[in-house]
């Protein structure tokens, strides 16, 4: 006698149906590093170099966090990802009013060129890659990172690393914009263009995926909602004359690693195939300009403050589907995320991970080892499929930048998360340690906490930057900086010019904020 299934229907986190067996069907023999990408953007994928093992880190001051990235690297991270405060990501000064209560909480505070060369000191930029996790001042950060690398004699062509630089994502679902979109979309396409010729191997946006999941959506709509927006970000560099065989090269994206193990590999060979197609579309004929490369982080949202050594073992499935899927980057988050910031314990175990599963578990010793797998195949082009529905009605109105003004995007994340959350109370979904095999718990002993008293630190070396460096020379240059925010020209040359002469990051912001505006959704 059969017995009963634990479930009626089986299902995946896009409420994806899962059948009880898969048959044998045709599978496509395609090839790593050949259009369309689906099995890895390069022939040999780890068996030649294992991905990027980067840490996200960013805390309290700039000597601070450049204590944590020197441990890291250390300990084998082989690039560093930024992570930067909530006042410098909007564009204020740690003096500034609005900055009260946040400086160096969710990230490290920068104010000026001073902080980014503290930040990296004892760091050969020519030697490492950083990635960072900035949008709408990306174009500022980036400009004090040329002029320190400038300063360190380095070489431009040779620095690499990435911005994140997607301010679509921050209207659809993180909300750390400053300006209106069509501002915001001409700053980076100037970034584009500025890069392609100073800076070529900057990848000058991480189309990200990340932060629409970690707002409630299902690994469908990240997939869908960030290929849109990188299809607005192609079309907008298009219009603006960029050669999409060249800018394209620069492009990556930024995806989120959730529980769902096969769906995610799924997620990550679908969005490979579905870019080379959309790109191909818009005319890329180069085949590195048809490659979807990208950078996972795991599931920040899917941390629990409840018996966190749990999270060990989820960020473990999480970076598993990540490397089984083909990442080029990835960071693992700390065990105790849910509560603080990482201490060095958690980060270093984090770290560990990464090495055990690229080191012990032979998941990188062939390319895209799930392959042929009936049931990766079929989820694979299901997945693939449910984000074409999605893309054809983001189309339908007009592109990304229109789904978003009219809350499409927003209500479909809204409702993804409001089902999450209410299986979650129901029962349905099973949280270990939350809703089901719970204990009575003592609290974390070692919890990393960021002083409010850092915002004077910050003050007092605002304040010393602007009484050491020449204060009529900043005027001029931020005039220039205003003048040419009014003209038809490319902002990066004016924003470095302000980096370089210590104007601080909110009085470049201003600056364009006096021009362009403010969004107010």
């Amino acid at each position: 006698m059969e017995e009963k299934e634990r479930k009626e229907n089986f299902l995946t986190d896009s409420n994806i149906e899962i059948k009880r067996v898969y048959p044998k069907q045709d599978v496509k023999d395609e090839q790593p590093g050949e259009f369309p990408f689906t099995r890895g953007v390069q022939p040999t994928m780890y068996r030649s170099k294992f991905w990027t093992m980067r840490q996200y880190a960013g805390f309290s001051t700039a000597e601070e966090s450049n204590k944590r990235y020197h441990y890291l690297l250390n300990n084998g991270t082989t690039g560093l990802s930024v992570a930067f405060d909530l006042p410098t990501q909007i564009g204020y000064d740690s003096s500034h009013d609005f900055a009260d209560g946040e400086v160096g909480k969710a990230g490290v505070a920068i104010d000026s060129l001073r902080d980014i060369e503290i930040l990296f000191e004892g760091i050969k930029l020519e030697n490492i890659t950083t990635s960072m996790t900035i949008n709408s001042t990306a174009s500022i950060l980036l400009s004090m990172y040329i002029a320190l690398a400038k300063k360190q004699g380095a070489d431009l062509k040779k620095i690499s690393g990435t911005i994140q630089n997607d301010i679509l994502k921050e209207y659809a679902a993180r909300g750390t914009y400053i300006y209106p979109p069509k501002p915001s979309m001409r700053i980076i396409t100037d970034i584009f263009e500025y890069c392609s010729k100073e800076v070529p191997k900057w990848n000058t946006i991480s189309i990200s995926g990340y932060h629409i999941r970690e707002a409630g959506s299902t690994a469908v709509q990240e997939l869908a909602f960030t290929l849109a927006n990188g299809k607005a970000y192609l079309k907008a560099a298009i219009d603006k004359g960029l050669d999409i065989n060249v800018f394209a090269k620069r492009l990556s994206f930024f995806f989120n690693a959730h529980n769902n193990l096969f769906e995610e590999v799924a997620k990550f060979r679908a969005a490979r195939r579905m870019w080379a197609q959309i790109t191909k579309e818009l005319g890329a004929t180069d085949p590195r300009a048809q490659m979807l490369r990208f950078h996972t982080q795991t599931g920040g949202s899917t941390l629990t403050a409840q018996q966190p050594q749990n999270n060990i073992i989820r960020v473990t499935t999480q970076a598993l589907s990540a490397v089984l899927g083909g990442t080029q980057s990835l960071h693992t988050n700390g065990f105790d995320e849910a509560i603080a910031l990482p201490t060095e314990e958690a980060a270093r175990i984090a770290l560990r991970t990464q090495q055990v599963i690229a080191y012990e578990s032979g998941a990188a010793d062939t390319v895209d080892p799930l392959a042929g797998s009936y049931f990766v195949e079929a989820l694979t082009n299901e997945v693939e499929a449910a984000a074409w529905e999605y893309i054809r009605k983001i189309d339908a109105m007009g592109g990304s930048v229109s789904a978003i003004e009219q809350g499409y995007m927003q209500n479909e994340i809204a409702a993804s998360s409001y089902k999450y959350q209410k299986d979650i109370q129901t029962g349905e979904k099973v949280i270990v340690g939350v809703n089901k095999f719970t204990v009575e718990e003592t609290p974390l002993k070692d919890i990393f906490t960021v002083d409010d008293s850092i915002r004077q630190l910050q003050i007092d070396k605002i304040n010393k930057v602007k009484a050491e460096r020449d204060n009529e020379k900043v005027k001029k240059i931020l005039a220039s900086l205003d003048a040419n925010a009014r003209a038809d020209v490319n902002l990066m040359p004016s924003i470095l010019e302000a980096a370089e002469s210590y104007a601080t990051l909110g009085e470049i912001a201003d600056t364009m904020r006096n021009v362009f505006g403010e969004y107010t959704g």
